[in-house]
């Protein structure tokens, strides 16, 4: 038995090495890999002296030889097969552990370090591309039922069981089909991302080229798509580096298989309370605008004020949570129709209220939720996650994320904000971001420090009437329903927060918010007529920030 060993990442290969030795292979090894096997006391053939040819050309080639490739590409039982191998004296080689020149680590530090991709060398790049690897693992994989093919030390714990089992077994080391199968498997993966690599990093260079190449795994099929006569499929982003939480890295607890439009709106959900994760906080959603969002004491002062931000559109919603939920908060929802809850952690007894509440709930727990820093997310390798994607006919847009709220916290107005007045001002704006363009919401404290949406506009071509027709009609519903006189609906709209997700194109707004009793205003800024929005609330006594960044959500 033969197993030829080339690696870049020598983490545990002497170990790995030494024990196939014990099980009776004969190593064969190349360069920096056999030097330090022999280092270990480790018995090592170097692949030039077993094909009889010399490596060459700085290492560009060594293991392209037939002695080689027939090892690993004949079908063990073709008899033609066989007899050309025997012929040419090419021996069989049962196992190979191969892994790749670091191609990608060293764009990657090159780009880490400051450098734009037209700073980095390209003599330097091309000699990171490997050619007898990739060529070896294919060959290997391709003849998966003969051969066994590792590519990292993550397999060889579980190779090196199997193998040790079938020998105790009186049987000929070596691995179940089904085993090299999925080893198989990772190689194309593996080998398939190094290429995109390569490709996307040359067309830029030499062609001034930017290529996209995703990658999404573990596609399962869903009843259906947005509505009953689409097909639907969900697809996991193979970033299994990325710690931020979120809807695809969710664990389902109970409840009926998530929908296509429970991903979407889910997301929704998380995204929103996701700038609330330092509080306790509850986001209701429905057709992705955040309807309710309320902090609080607890969770179930946060959950109840979320509800009642929308009481008719909380029907049938999907709420997000920043904290546990516990039994009292779940007593909340008896009796109310709720898709999916989402939280970082249930109480057994809260879970257990839930699960008998509904057999459809979903409840989901996204871990991390609860201790998540929505500004500046990073991976596990320290790379802030940055791009977002969406695809129109015939082509895809990507964009940085809108990780940011904030350039600039200016007031513009003669009228003045409070301290608790920012602080509410701030609550609106976050929930504001959240909200489909053209957005406008009401925030109101409805107990010291604790804030909650009180009226919202959403997906209107303008914004007046986001605020006219939604937001101050539901914030009156609202105040309504809080026992609220009408000769006091002045009063309460002065103490709330307008936040607009982009620039007043004309003072129009400024005016019905003053029509209505509202004082304190915060928008972006950045109208060719601010001078006039600001005249406007200056005259009005409206006091005004500008934040100097839009949010639209389109």
């Amino acid at each position: 038995m033969k197993a030829l060993i080339s690696v870049s990442n020598k983490d545990g290969i002497v170990k790995f090495a030494s024990e196939l030795v014990k099980l009776g292979y004969e190593i064969l090894s190349t360069g920096g890999t056999a030097k330090l096997l022999r280092e270990n006391r480790i018995s090592v053939k170097d692949v030039s002296e077993y094909t009889g040819f010399p490596e060459m050309m700085d290492g560009r080639i060594k293991s392209l030889h037939p002695k080689v490739h027939g090892g690993l590409l004949a079908i063990r039982d073709n008899k033609e097969h066989m007899e050309q191998a025997k012929k040419n004296k090419i021996e069989m080689i049962d196992l190979v552990v191969v892994n790749l020149y670091p191609f990608q680590q060293f764009i990657s530090s090159q780009l880490n370090a400051g450098k734009k991709v037209e700073d980095v060398k390209i003599d330097e790049a091309i000699e990171q591309i490997d050619i007898g690897g990739p060529t070896i693992l294919r060959a290997a994989a391709k003849n998966y039922k003969y051969v066994t093919v590792v590519i990292g030390p993550n397999d060889y714990g579980a190779v090196l069981d199997e193998l040790k089992k079938s020998k105790s077994a009186n049987k000929i080391p070596s691995t179940t089909l089904q085993t090299r199968q999925k080893l198989a498997l990772k190689v194309f993966r593996h080998t398939a991302d190094y290429d995109s690599a390569i490709d996307k990093f040359l067309s830029e260079k030499l062609h001034g080229e930017k290529i996209l190449r995703m990658k999404f795994i573990a596609g399962r099929k869903l009843r259906y798509g947005e509505n009953p006569h689409q097909q639907g499929i969900f697809y996991v982003a193979d970033t299994s580096n990325i710690v931020v939480p979120n809807i695809s890295n969710s664990i389902q607890l109970h409840g009926k298989e998530m929908s296509y439009n429970n991903y979407l709106d889910g997301d929704a959900a998380l995204e929103a309370v996701k700038e609330h994760s330092k509080e306790v906080a509850a986001c209701v959603v429905k057709h992705t605008n955040p309807c309710g969002l309320a902090t609080g004491k607890s969770l179930a002062e946060a959950l109840e004020h979320a509800w009642h931000g929308d009481t008719v559109s909380s029907f049938g919603s999907i709420i997000a949570v920043t904290r546990k939920v516990d039994l009292k908060s779940a007593e909340f929802l008896k009796g109310k129709f709720v898709e999916a809850l989402i939280a970082p952690e249930f109480d057994d007894d809260a879970l257990e209220f839930l699960k008998n509440k509904s057999k459809d709930i979903r409840l989901l727990q996204v871990i991390g939720l609860d201790n998540y820093d929505a500004i500046g997310a990073k991976d596990s390798n320290g790379v802030k996650v940055s791009n977002i994607y969406r695809s129109v006919g015939g082509g895809i847009l990507e964009q940085n994320t809108d990780s940011q709220n904030y350039s600039e916290w200016k007031l513009i107005t003669k009228a003045k904000f409070s301290e608790t007045k920012n602080a509410l001002a701030e609550f609106a704006w976050k929930a504001c971001k959240h909200t489909k363009s053209n957005a406008i919401v009401l925030g109101y404290e409805y107990s010291p420090g604790k804030f909650m949406v009180v009226g919202m506009g959403a997906g209107q071509p303008n914004r007046v009437d986001s605020l006219r027709k939604l937001a101050i009609t539901k914030a009156i519903e609202n105040f309504e329903l809080m026992k609220f006189s009408k000769k006091e609906f002045a009063q309460k709209f002065g103490e709330c927060v307008l936040a607009s997700d982009a620039f007043f194109p004309f003072a129009d707004t400024v005016e019905i918010a003053a029509e209505q009793g509202i004082k304190y205003i915060v928008q972006p800024g950045g109208s060719i007529r601010d001078n006039e929005v600001i005249d406007a609330a200056n005259k009005h006594g409206i006091a005004m920030i500008f934040t100097g960044m839009r949010h639209f959500r389109h």
